[in-house]
């Protein structure tokens, strides 16, 4: 119920509309008592007192009570339709909106495709339940109510008789909507893992395709789909046993009815009018419970689907995402002391970690696969929060400072690099939002990135592909370069940034980097000497810890970790590169 009403505070967005609906909805309703009134008048007057003078202007009344009923019924239904719209494209964009301000680590436990299906399907099965709340639902007890109250007024002893049926009837119905409700709850489960396998397998074709498991991914498919089908076969088979017997206890209803009313008449207790009158108010009384199939199935799956929609929008936004301080500038100072940090109850991934870069600086970490350095960017953009020490910047703890403060004043080159699957320029322009195109080109030319993009037909024009798959991942590490020297931050994180790139572009790219990271602090992940040789600060961490740091050559002098490192960097040189030290790979 708390859902529910949870639901429909909703149509209070929109009062004119809701209350417009509601009027038309009781108008119409009401008119559903002419056409039993109309019998009684032929059969009571017309019929039995040879009135044939009253039969045109009877009709006509009935015919006209008829034409306004469904002329209300038509703009009722074009009112809700457009009511339902707007509620469905509202909940969407206020539902993306709280997607936005969720923190990093919520989308590590949650996959894209069942967020796709909460947005996509999970909101209209919602807002299904305002509209047939009002369209439906309230106008079914309306004309229930009104209907009683008419026949009660001719013969509340028939009335009764009539309603005999209806606790049979609640009492089957709630029945079933309690055992529905979680069979609704696993077929929508159903359908969001069947979105996910969905999502995964389209993300993943040219995977699919390399390693040649189609028929793997087709079963893993059939195998979802298998299971959506089995769940919703269980609401059905339950359905298709339980509406029956309501529409049998409501029908039958409708032969003890007739059977006390022609008995009353024959007594001379009721008139023949009447009869037939009550008979025609049978149809309108039990039409609502006619619909309760539909009506039950649409408020059973749209609770859920609330549920599953409201679980998102109650979910703890992230913290100082808009608040916090604000400083005038940031310099660049930055300092860990004694930070550690763990992705839930794994082994630390950042332990006891001090480091500090001071503005303009360069400091390059590197270390084995899994040694933590990501997790240190992650940390200073706070798509973590470190679970032990502090973090300043510009001798302000980082906990302190607005995140979309922080990282608007930081430019960050991940390893993955990411396209939208919109035009270049729009691609760009995230970066800065009203750059021209004479900078967004002159951006791309630093980035060494003008020659490949002069070459597409369309320019900057050129829609980039799902994920930028229309480039290839030098070319999208480049694109992701510009993005940074077009933002011209004054902090700099570069994560693995000329990993894709082969080595003459890496040369012409290196060139633009060190123009880059001049006159800011940048924090630099590399496994190529050329990246990190000229560093201020070379920090090497395992497991987490910081092991050493110092220069290239101070640390090449100790001998220890780097120089280990750097000492085995020859054997897995890449392909046609040359045995040179501007080449050598520090995994």
């Amino acid at each position: 119920m708390s859902t529910l009403l949870r639901i429909f505070r909703h149509t209070f967005r929109f009062p004119l509309q809701s209350i417009t609906s509601l009027l038309m909805a009781i108008v119409c309703t009401a008119l559903v008592l002419v056409l039993p009134a109309i019998t009684m008048q032929f059969v009571d007057v017309i019929i039995k007192q040879h009135r044939p003078d009253l039969i045109v202007p009877t009709a006509a009344i009935g015919i006209g009570a008829i034409f306004c009923r469904q002329l209300l019924f038509t703009l009722r239904s074009y009112f809700n339709n457009a009511l339902e719209l707007k509620l469905t494209h509202l909940i969407r964009v206020e539902l993306y909106a709280k997607l936005q301000r969720l923190p990093v680590k919520w989308f590590d436990s949650n996959s894209s495709g069942e967020i796709m299906s909460r947005v996509a399907e999970d909101v209209p099965t919602m807002d299904r339940v305002i509209i047939e709340g009002t369209d439906q639902a309230l106008a079914a007890v309306l004309q229930f109510l009104i209907i009683v109250a008419y026949m009660c007024y001719h013969s509340w002893q028939l009335t009764l008789i009539t309603l005999l049926p209806l606790p049979f009837i609640g009492l089957l119905t709630a029945w079933w909507t309690r055992r529905a409700e979680p069979k609704w709850r696993e077929s929508s489960a159903a359908s969001s893992a069947l979105n996910a396998v969905l999502h995964d397998n389209l993300s993943g074709i040219r995977q699919i395709k390399a390693y040649t498991v189609e028929p793997k991914a087709l079963a893993d498919f059939d195998r979802a789909s298998k299971k959506l089908g089995e769940k919703h076969l269980k609401v059905m088979k339950g359905q298709a046993i339980v509406w029956p017997g309501v529409s049998l206890i409501a029908e039958s209803g409708i032969i003890l009815m007739v059977s006390f009313g022609a008995w009353w008449t024959l007594q001379g207790k009721l008139s023949e009018g009447t009869t037939f009158s009550f008979l025609v108010a049978w149809g309108f009384l039990f039409d609502p419970i006619s619909r309760i199939n539909s009506l039950a199935q649409t408020f059973t799956r749209g609770v859920v689907s609330a549920e599953r929609v409201f679980k998102i929008l109650d979910t703890l936004e992230e913290t100082h995402l808009t608040e916090g301080h604000r400083p005038p500038a940031l310099r660049g100072h930055v300092r860990f002391e004694n930070v550690s940090f763990s992705y839930g109850d794994e082994a630390p991934a950042v332990s006891n970690l001090t480091l500090e870069a001071m503005p303009g600086q360069t400091v390059a970490l590197v270390g084995a696969t899994g040694a933590g350095k990501s997790t240190v960017l992650n940390l200073l953009t706070r798509f973590y929060d470190a679970t032990a020490g502090r973090i300043f910047v510009d001798d302000v703890p980082l906990v302190e400072i607005s995140k979309e403060w922080l990282r608007d004043q930081t430019g960050y080159v991940t390893q993955e690099s990411f396209l939208f699957n919109t035009t270049l320029r729009e691609n760009l322009q995230v970066a800065k939002a009203d750059a021209t195109d004479d900078e967004i080109w002159a951006a791309l030319a630093a980035a060494k990135a003008a020659d490949f993009v002069r070459a597409t037909p369309a320019g900057l024009d050129t829609i980039a592909g799902e994920r930028g798959l229309r480039f290839s991942g030098g070319e999208k590490q480049r694109l992701s370069i510009t993005r940074a020297l077009l933002k011209n931050p004054p902090l700099l994180l570069l994560d693995e940034a000329t990993s894709a790139l082969d080595n003459r572009t890496e040369r012409l790219v290196q060139q633009a980097l060190e123009n880059l990271r001049s006159d800011r602090t940048c924090f630099v992940i590399a496994h190529r000497l050329t990246t990190v040789i000229n560093a201020h600060r070379i920090c090497v961490l395992d497991h987490g810890r910081l092991v050493e740091q110092g220069t290239h050559e101070e640390l090449l002098a100790k001998g220890g970790a780097y120089a280990n490192l750097c000492a085995g960097t020859l054997a897995i040189q890449p392909r046609h590169a040359q045995p040179d030290s501007d080449n050598q790979s520090l995994t």
